[in-house]
């Protein structure tokens, strides 16, 4: 019986899998980020009253906006995301789990006017994440930090 369970479990998840990679980015609302949604598995910049969901942004100069975005980009192929979407002030990438194939939205902002880069990444099914998407965020934020240059 346990063994039945077990394998209609691992099903389950291939099945979530499969439908996570049917869907897109939410995309810009407004020109922000779209809010997360009450689940655990979505984190975002745009709003920091949003305790729950919020992770800070990133600094950055107008003078350096094109070199940070393809640094951004640079960082984001090599951590093992796919861009999807690439203008001046948005990048769109996902993230596919190895296991079972569950897509990750990972969505970034840059906001010219108030030399900010925003963040936003969030499963796409499913309720929580066990923290990837803050996890895949914050490093991709500190590799930034740290002057990542591909080379």
């Amino acid at each position: 019986m346990i063994a039945i369970l077990a394998v209609v479990a691992v099903i389950a998840l291939l099945v979530m899998g499969r439908i996570s990679a049917k869907g897109q980015a939410p995309g810009l609302v407004d020109g922000r980020l779209t809010r997360c949604p009450e689940k655990p598995n979505c984190i975002c910049s745009e709003y920091r009253e949003d305790s729950a969901h919020h992770i800070d942004s990133l600094v950055f100069s107008e003078q350096s906006a094109n070199s940070d975005r393809a640094r951004i980009a640079a960082i984001i192929t090599e951590s093992g995301g796919v861009i999807t979407i690439e203008q001046a002030d948005y990048i769109a990438a996902t993230f596919t789990s190895p296991m079972f194939g569950f897509v990750d939205d990972l969505e970034i902002r840059f906001d010219i006017g108030a030399g900010l880069i925003h963040f936003r990444s969030a499963s796409r099914v499913g309720y929580g994440d066990l923290g990837a998407n803050r996890k895949r965020v914050e490093l991709i934020q500190l590799r930034f930090m740290q002057g990542y240059t591909n080379n």
